[in-house]
């Protein structure tokens, strides 16, 4: 059967809620073992967890900063030992992503973005690379953005980096590939999850009017792209961006 993940460990940075939830279910639901991270709320990480459990999925929950060099490797070692080797894995972490003048920007702002979106990825890889090059398999999947194609305004921390990431993968997908191990990203557009819940009504449905589909994107959707790079059908596609965000960027 297609896209079955039986077999493999799968590692999803900020799966609690949002879009890491629905990527790290989505995994499960094709077999796959699932290290659930959180970093700032252990209830709600629990309860998504127990929810993973109650549809028989198999994995930990495991609490740390995806930043932090050293809770990076200890976290990667923990998973290793309870779950096997991870060979999936997906940088989803993310920090607040404030939008605004430059003017209004500090270089912290910008530091934050570049630690989750470029060192994180860096620090998993790494963590990662030596169970995947010995098994000659891998998927590394970066939850990259839209607003890098899109070229979005009062943006410009988290575009830049997002543009950083993109070469991120690019480059690995180049190193890798002789390994057997794919490195793809995928660039969700604007899908409300908790984290939007404040965001005002118009800015919504000023968006929600724009998508070539007609309907919002779902965490679900999300999972399914990040599926599809996971599975064994697409181990000749390494290095590519795919946008899933209903048509608003054919390009």
């Amino acid at each position: 059967m297609a896209f079955q993940l039986s077999g493999h460990v799968a590692f999803v940075t900020g799966s609690s809620r949002g879009l890491g939830k629905g990527v790290a279910m989505t995994l499960g639901r094709a077999g796959a073992k699932v290290a659930f991270n959180y970093l700032n709320n252990q209830q709600i990480a629990k309860t998504t967890f127990e929810e993973f459990k109650a549809a028989g999925g198999e994995g930990i929950l495991i609490h740390g900063d995806a930043s932090d060099e050293a809770t990076v490797n200890d976290m990667c070692a923990q998973i290793a030992s309870e779950l096997g080797p991870i060979d999936i894995l997906v940088p989803n972490a993310t920090p607040d992503q404030p939008q605004m003048p430059i003017e209004e920007f500090t270089w912290q702002h910008c530091q934050d973005m570049i630690d989750f979106f470029i060192k994180s990825p860096f620090l998993l890889t790494r963590a990662c690379l030596a169970g995947m090059k010995e098994k000659r398999w891998g998927r590394i999947i970066n939850i990259t953005s839209e607003v890098y194609h899109r070229s979005v305004g009062n943006f410009v921390a988290y575009v830049s980096a997002k543009g950083g990431q993109t070469g991120f993968t690019r480059s690995m997908a180049t190193e890798l590939a002789p390994f057997g191990i794919t490195v793809n990203s995928v660039a969700p557009g604007w899908i409300p999850t908790e984290r939007h819940a404040d965001d005002p009504q118009e800015t919504k449905d000023a968006y929600r009017a724009i998508i070539p589909a007609d309907r919002w994107g779902t965490p679900r959707d999300i999972g399914d792209a990040v599926l599809y790079f996971a599975s064994a059908e697409a181990s000749f596609v390494t290095g590519q961006t795919l946008c899933v965000n209903g048509g608003l960027t054919p390009w």
